[in-house]
């Protein structure tokens, strides 16, 4: 069984085998088709896939089923244009599905509970007891992503912005963005962040400086941080609430870069979110890499057809 992980920034590929053991893992590029095409994350799946297969020293053919989570992939119809496009790569049972499905299951093992995800962009989606699944967020960069790499990358921007115009305090991500975006002077980076080659995954990856200004106490950055945990808890308990668990004890789980860089910075203002709501909500860690979940779902799956059979 292979397991897909694939997001805004990179794909993971793990293969399993049939006592749960992974025996490889393979690395490719961005596969969100909503930014880089069908044909973009097909060919970052098939190259992490590769990678696997040659670390466990194993064929496509060999691989019996296939469950690839992608960001971007919220919509039926894009799930099923993947997984036809993927069709020719000689795996025996493919299913696509959200990153956040994948996500979700490695957060709790199945149980009822919450994964709140911000990486490149974010998401938050639950479960509960009785089986209904919600999600909030998820919007992408231009009506959402709140708490999600680009999105601490464009709020720290325009405070640049304010500090250079004397709208605001000055801030060290002012020589952080004119490092990151290889300009001498703020004047200049309207003309480097406007660039064509200005990815959302390019801008991601200036959302670690703008943490790492945070952990160095710069105070406008700490801010922005702290905003980013306020709204992933605005989505978690959008969840809570719509799937009725405020009086129960459920985990939630976070997982992304951004989470992995700011620890408690942001974890705080999420936490104190969800406590007024959902006094009893638990934050631990998951229980499952995404993409080592979504090689346990393949092989559910493909234990429960061979049941039904």
């Amino acid at each position: 069984m292979v397991g897909v992980d694939g997001g805004g920034t990179k794909t993971e590929a793990v293969i399993m085998d049939a006592n749960q053991q992974v025996i490889g893992e393979g690395l490719a590029g961005p596969s969100n088709p909503l930014r880089v095409g069908i044909a973009g994350a097909a060919a970052a799946v098939r190259e992490a896939i590769d990678s696997a297969c040659a670390s466990a020293k194993l064929r496509r053919g060999d691989l019996i089923a296939a469950q690839i989570g992608l960001a971007g992939a919220r919509r039926r119809e894009l799930r099923e244009r993947m997984r036809e496009t993927l069709t020719p790569l000689d795996i025996g049972e493919i299913e696509v599905v959200t990153d956040a499905s994948i996500a979700l299951y490695g957060a709790t093992g199945g149980a009822p509970g919450l994964v709140v995800i911000a990486g490149t962009g974010s998401i938050c989606c639950g479960i509960n007891a009785r089986g209904k699944r919600f999600c909030a967020g998820g919007w992408g960069p231009i009506a959402g992503d709140e708490g999600g790499g680009a999105w601490l990358a464009r709020r720290a921007l325009r405070a640049v912005a304010y500090a250079f115009d004397g709208r605001g305090p000055q801030t060290a991500l002012t020589d952080l963005a004119c490092a990151y975006f290889h300009v001498t002077s703020p004047d200049d980076l309207t003309t480097a962040i406007y660039a064509p080659t200005i990815t959302n995954e390019r801008l991601a990856g200036f959302g670690r400086d703008v943490v790492n200004a945070a952990k160095d106490d710069d105070r406008v950055a700490l801010q922005i941080v702290a905003d980013g945990g306020t709204e992933l808890g605005y989505a978690a308990v959008a969840v809570i609430r719509h799937l009725q668990m405020e009086r129960e004890r459920f985990q939630i789980a976070y997982v992304g870069g951004v989470f992995r860089a700011a620890s408690d910075l942001m974890l705080h203002t999420l936490r104190e979110e969800v406590r007024k709501v959902a006094p009893r909500a638990f934050f631990e860690p998951p229980h499952f890499a995404p993409a080592v979940a979504a090689a346990r779902m393949a092989r559910e799956r493909i234990n429960h057809i061979a049941l039904a059979v």
